[in-house]
């Protein structure tokens, strides 16, 4: 168990971090399986800043993943299935707003 309480959940031999974010990919499955939703995809990578060197030192890129992204009337969604909400995940969403000039969908 995590120091937030999320217990590890398993489901279509995918782990989840939490059964939160385990029950929230079933419930978008069958959102896709209704024709809701399409071209649902999990831990999506984004680059918030990229990498670069500073006095001859290299500063690694900061990346948030999202838990899922998909599509719902031709418009993606980029969404977070969230119990806490930490220091650094609040400043990654700050970032990627200002970066791809959309909010984080959060559940």
């Amino acid at each position: 168990m995590s120091k937030y309480n999320a217990r590890k959940t398993v489901v279509d031999g995918i782990t989840f971090d939490s059964k939160h974010e385990a029950d929230r990919y079933c419930e978008l499955k069958l959102l896709q399986r209704a024709g809701a939703i399409t071209d649902l995809k999990l831990q999506v990578p984004f680059e918030l800043q990229p990498a670069f060197t500073l006095n001859g030192k290299k500063i690694r890129a900061i990346h948030y993943i999202a838990d899922f992204m998909y599509s719902q009337g031709g418009v993606y969604i980029v969404e977070d299935a969230k119990g806490h909400r930490t220091k650094e995940y609040m400043l990654k969403r700050k970032m990627y707003a200002y970066r791809y000039g959309q909010e984080i969908k959060e559940v």
